[in-house]
């Protein structure tokens, strides 16, 4: 079962509604324009995560954002290739 849905009007610059209708295919403005505000909505609560850890444990640094790109690039290269993609 789907969740409710409710009608809603807004207003936006209409270079970007032209962008987003032609970029919406099959599924339509409405899904796209959902799945955007969803994806901002993840961001903004991301963003929130973060400021709570960095007022509790202080901010992030680049030495440590630079390791924790490391340790994912060295876990993706540990991952077994997929056999479809090796094709």
């Amino acid at each position: 079962m789907t969740d409710p849905t409710s009608k809603y009007s807004i207003t936006m610059p209409r270079d970007i509604a032209d962008a987003a209708k032609a970029r919406s295919g099959p599924s339509g403005l409405s899904a796209y324009v959902t799945a955007a505000v969803a994806r901002q909505i993840e961001r903004d609560n991301l963003n929130e995560l973060v400021a709570v850890a960095e007022a509790e444990h202080g901010p992030i640094t680049d030495d440590e954002i630079q390791a924790l790109r490391d340790q994912l690039l060295q876990a993706r290269r540990q991952q077994p290739r997929n056999t479809a993609d090796a094709a």
